[in-house]
């Protein structure tokens, strides 16, 4: 039977047990018992082994070799075997892609074909990407980077604005792994107070850890007195929620391509379009775009270590001659440069407190300066705390303090969802864990068990050989008592890669603009071989966990 979808009622969820709706677990267990009795693996209605599937950030190169494992996996007979579905970052990507075919496990070659045609396909007409701009700026009651790194980046990517919601696809699962999506909460992540761990599901959002959660569709609105309702957010915010500012700068920096024209050009030139100002005594257009071109090369001076003193000097004569020839701001961002010491950290605060008052000026002339403080300030993700002013003992005081939080790309802490999986009333018995990171091939899963340990979280012990970060295996299972166990694959490794691992890894950077039709077909291809190759393996270690669970299952009635 489908589950209802539950009222809008905004009522918040105290507690570490699983939502009721996630009743669909019993029902995609009997398509995970079907699949494992073809295999011939012993298993019982009322042990059936719970299996995830987590896939991790890395850009286009996570959403494509995401999808290439899971066209395996279907080839192998295996995908009926996962339970969970959980992804980060550009991982997000291909499930937001995947989701929108009802029952898209059951058809997935049909469903592939779709999403290599889209990607394959012409970009977003900018006609669409600025109206879905200006909807996320007037509908809003927090705006925030997040916004403009959606419509402007991530749906070049994946060549589509997804405006479903989670929620409405809350009766298309019944065949399908259930999908978690995995965010950071900023302010818990940086005081080390709450819990960072954020899982968005179609059935509700909130913290892993300290379990405390909100419909979905709620998520995002005011509990204040009487519930302020927002708009749930859409498929396309809540891709553009995994990806991290930092790495578009370093992007600019290290490859000065595209991403600075779109930043540069087009992105400046727009706003202007989508946020005109209404005030006839406006400052000229041109101007004020040369303004913002400049806080933008300023900026990036700094973050480069570079001298940014000629766009300081053009700012001023430019601020200068748009003042009539005051100088009142003029000065005031002298006496900052004078008094600013000498060091890294304190030109970076310098620059953002230069670039918050230049903002400050304009808008009082120009409505689209509000992107620029988010730029200034630095907000992503910001929407209303839903546990502001509640009260509970097990969540901690800070959490329940802020009007707003600020929810960002999981990778700035840890690029894979394990937390979701490690609740312990999910009662996880595998993990499969996919990495397309870039650099380390082993820090997802050693960051994890070190985590764990600390927190008292059942978690095999994880040993790499320092000769395999460089040269990985294809394929690790680590195992522990009283804890799931957990196999890892790198995308990139001596099996599928052979001695050819760092031209892979450079030539499908995260930075990399969007791939080629011929490196999408390439990446599909290498990052299913994982499966082909390592299909026994798999196959043996899921025969091992169902066994064993089947046996304790039998003590247990004895």
């Amino acid at each position: 039977m489908s589950a209802s979808k539950p009222q809008e009622s905004g009522e918040v969820r105290f507690g570490h047990s699983l939502n009721k709706e996630e009743e669909f677990v019993a029902r995609r267990s009997n398509t995970v018992l079907q699949c494992l009795q073809k295999f011939k693996i012993r298993c019982s209605q009322d042990a059936v082994p719970n299996i995830a599937l987590l896939g991790s950030g890395g850009g286009q190169r996570a959403m494509v070799g995401l999808l290439g494992s899971l066209v395996q996996l279907d080839k192998a007979g295996l995908l009926d075997c996962i339970l969970y579905l959980s992804g980060v970052s550009g991982s997000t990507w291909c499930m937001a892609s995947l989701y929108q075919e009802p029952d898209w496990s059951t058809k997935l070659e049909t469903v592939k074909d779709q999403i290599i045609k889209r990607l394959n396909g012409p970009e977003v007409r900018w006609t669409d990407t600025l109206a879905k701009l200006k909807k996320y700026y007037y509908e809003k009651d927090h705006f925030s980077l997040t916004d403009v790194w959606a419509v402007m980046l991530v749906a070049s990517y994946v060549k589509k604005i997804d405006d479903c919601k989670l929620s409405d696809q809350w009766d298309q699962f019944s065949k399908d792994p259930l999908p978690i999506y995995t965010v950071i909460d900023k302010q818990s992540k940086q005081r080390e107070e709450g819990d960072p761990w954020f899982e968005i599901s179609p059935h509700e959002a909130g913290y892993s850890l300290i379990g405390a959660f909100v419909g979905t569709s709620s998520f995002g609105s005011q509990f204040k007195n009487k519930m302020k309702k927002q708009d749930e957010i859409d498929m396309l915010y809540l891709q553009g929620n995994k990806i991290c500012w930092r790495t578009a700068l370093e992007c600019i920096i290290i490859c000065n391509t595209n991403l600075q024209c779109i930043l540069e050009e087009t992105l400046c030139s727009c706003l202007f379009n989508v946020f005109p100002s209404k005030d006839p005594h406006s400052p000229p257009i041109d101007e004020c775009y040369q303004v913002l071109l400049k806080l933008v090369n300023m900026n990036l001076d700094v973050l480069k270590g570079t001298d940014p003193s000629a766009c300081d000097q053009s700012i001023r004569t430019t601020l200068t001659d748009l003042s009539g020839g005051q100088r009142q701001l003029i000065h005031q961002l002298e006496k900052l440069n004078d008094d600013k010491a000498a060091g890294k950290k304190a030109a970076k605060q310098y620059v953002m407190q230069y670039t918050v008052d230049v903002c400050n000026y304009l808008e009082l002339k120009l409505n689209f300066w509000s992107i620029c403080r988010c730029i200034a300030q630095w907000i992503w993700g910001r929407h209303y705390n839903f546990l502001h002013n509640m009260t509970d003992d097990a969540v901690p005081r800070a959490l329940l303090e802020s009007e707003t939080r600020d929810y960002i790309d999981a990778r700035v802490l840890l690029n894979s969802p394990y937390f979701s999986v490690l609740r312990k009333e999910r009662d996880i018995d595998l993990i499969i864990s996919l990495d397309f990171s870039d650099g380390d091939p082993f820090m997802t899963v050693t960051q994890t068990a070190e985590t764990c340990k600390k927190l008292k979280i059942p978690f095999p012990e994880v040993n790499i050989p320092s000769e395999d970060v460089k040269k990985p295996k294809g394929f690790y299972v680590f195992k522990g008592k009283n804890a799931p166990t957990v196999i890892h694959i790198p995308l990139f490794n001596v099996v599928n890669s052979g001695d050819k691992i760092d031209a892979w890894r450079k030539k499908y950077g995260t930075s990399q603009v969007p791939y080629s039709a011929e490196m999408i077909a390439e990446l599909m291809q290498v990052s299913g071989k994982n499966f082909a190759i390592n299909r026994a393996k798999l196959l043996e270690q899921i025969r091992v966990v169902a066994e064993a669970k089947y046996f304790q299952a039998q003590a247990r009635q004895i």
